[in-house]
């Protein structure tokens, strides 16, 4: 049997544009003579599709637009999607998600998904009721272990803790199964394809089966799907496989089982890649806007911003604008120019002087008999972030925030001032990586994008004389590591400081200065998701709270 595998980029509420490629695609892969051709998790409504689920009208639109995809499939190709259905009993939730099978213009199965998860950004419980059964689907004399996304991350079987009872690929297996089939809705994070390898490939070595697995690709808001579609042998090799950040139609014969599809993967390229897809698909998806705007301040994170959103977008959609102050060194201009200059993008000088000085008069009174100090360093920030968004408003360009994880996480940014913006491209990338990224970005080009001299030189707001950041902060060699362990390892201060030797003053102010910040955090734009615990929709702390740390009671 000849299987296609479809990786398609959906977008979210658009049911009839979505339908339409499903078609689209069913007929490519029937024209390359395959037998089936398998989508997406939620292909339908794109993924996460969130509240749009507890419309009512949104239901019963979907279910006509299954009505629709149905008649309009090609009948001579055997077609798995994704979709929501109604849940027709009085008990539990309103709908399951579902995987169907079409074939020969009709519905040949329906396969609903057990394990829904409800934790990081899925919230699935909040929608769908869980199945409670693994059927095994028969099409073109092959049975079919078909299951939904999830339903493969409870065979992980030497985890400490296993998050379900069910583990639905067990059961496919114990029913007698020539292939197990995974449809997918599953998130990029840094590392994930290699997790996801291991994964797959202990469940076939367990079973002895052959696995197919379809993920999706492209970005939703924050939420950023690598694909990484692919095939593995029954010992666990894997076979063939999809790029990964771009739509793919994959075959397969069943009968081949020799190939080899190595594994090439670098951490900053999927960084770098997964960042571009962020911010194309944002502009692309929403149509709101056909430019970026970024403020440029010479140093590392906006120049890394400002070459991301060129390579998404093109040079010629991107506008920068270097705000010199009082206090910024005359390189922090040159470079923003020459970055510019280096992507053929264009670059706009916009002094603050006046502005900053307006406010000092306006707030002289107020402000008499009290020492200089981060109320006036704001201004500073604050007066840019009013030059930006009038620029934004004027040419209805997005402004692209340019903070990273490090400075977001100790609340090194100005609210109302550089956390301005529609989209924010670094807010889950550490300083660490955002260097790595100005490195791969230079190396990628054969050439200097990004000015060495923005590389090298110690970062700094530049809100008063000879600032750096390393006055207030750790090297963030140090502060990354301690960050990344309490943020993403959820370890707590004692354990960071056994498994690091880290200074205990130095990590308890930190981890402080993470939870008084919820708040800032909470009025960021949306961040561009691509680790396994990023801030926004997927970690939860209350803003108001008295936990102090080390209290055991």
């Amino acid at each position: 049997m000849l299987i296609a595998l479809a990786q398609i980029n959906p977008i979210v509420g658009d049911l009839a544009g979505n339908c339409r490629k499903i078609v689209d695609w069913s007929r490519r892969a029937l024209e390359a003579g395959a037998d089936l051709v398998v989508f997406p998790e939620l292909c339908i409504t794109g993924y996460p599709p969130l509240d749009l689920l507890d419309s009512p009208r949104f239901i019963d639109a979907v279910e006509r637009s299954l009505v629709d995809l149905q008649a309009a499939l090609p009948g001579s190709i055997g077609v798995i999607i994704g979709a929501p259905v109604r849940n027709r009993t009085r008990i539990g939730k309103h709908l399951f998600n579902t995987a169907i099978l079409y074939h020969g213009g009709q519905k040949a199965a329906e396969v609903r998904k057990r394990l829904l998860p409800t934790y990081d950004v899925f919230d699935e419980h909040r929608y769908f009721e869980p199945g409670t059964t693994s059927p095994v689907i028969e099409f073109g004399g092959l049975r079919l272990g078909l299951h939904v996304c999830e339903d493969m991350w409870n065979n992980e079987e030497q985890a400490e803790h296993q998050l379900y009872e069910a583990n639905p690929i067990d059961l496919l297996a114990e029913a007698g199964v020539d292939l197990f089939v995974n449809i997918s809705a599953s998130p990029f994070s840094v590392g994930k394809h290699q997790r996801r390898n291991k994964v797959v490939a202990e469940s076939c070595r367990e079973h002895g089966v052959p696995f197919v697995l379809v993920n999706t690709v492209g970005a939703n808001t924050e939420i950023i799907f690598d694909g990484d579609s692919r095939v593995h042998a029954a010992d666990g090799r894997r076979i063939c496989c999809a790029p990964s950040f771009s739509e793919h139609l994959l075959l397969w014969d069943t009968s081949d089982t020799s190939s080899v599809c190595p594994m090439r993967h670098r951490d900053v390229t999927d960084l770098h890649d997964a960042l571009v897809m962020g911010i194309r698909d944002y502009f692309e998806k929403t149509g709101a806007f056909e430019s970026a705007l970024v403020g440029l301040s010479g140093g590392i994170d906006s120049a890394v911003t400002f070459a991301l959103a060129a390579e998404a977008l093109g040079a010629d959609r991107v506008l920068g604008i270097t705000m010199p102050s009082a206090y910024s060194s005359p390189g922090s201009v040159e470079d923003s120019k020459s970055l510019a200059k280096n992507l053929g993008a264009r670059c706009e000088e916009i002094p603050i002087v006046p502005a900053v000085d307006a406010f000092g008069s306006m707030l002289s009174d107020i402000f008499r008999d009290t020492h200089e100090g981060i109320a006036e360093e704001n201004i500073q920030a604050r007066a840019r972030g009013v030059t930006l968004m009038a620029v934004s408003n004027k040419f209805n360009y997005l402004l692209l925030s340019t903070g990273n994880k490090s400075e977001m996480s100790v609340g090194y940014a100005t609210l109302y001032g550089d956390m301005n913006g529609g989209l924010a491209v670094l807010a889950d990338v550490y300083k660490t990586q955002v260097y790595a990224l100005a490195e791969y970005i230079n190396e990628r080009a054969r050439r200097e994008i990004i000015p060495r001299n923005t590389i090298e030189k110690p970062p700094s707001a530049e809100l008063r004389p000879d600032q750096l950041d390393a006055d207030s902060l750790p090297p963030y060699d140090v502060l990354d590591e301690l960050l990344r362990l309490y943020i993403e390892e959820h370890l707590e201060a004692d354990d960071i400081i056994e498994k690091t030797g880290f200074d205990r003053e130095t990590v308890l102010r930190m981890l402080n200065l993470v939870d008084r910040n919820e708040y800032k955090r909470r009025q960021a734009p949306p961040g561009l998701r691509v680790s396994e615990k990023a801030f926004g929709m997927g970690r939860r702390l209350p803003i108001v709270m008295r936990w102090q740390r080390g209290n055991r009671s």
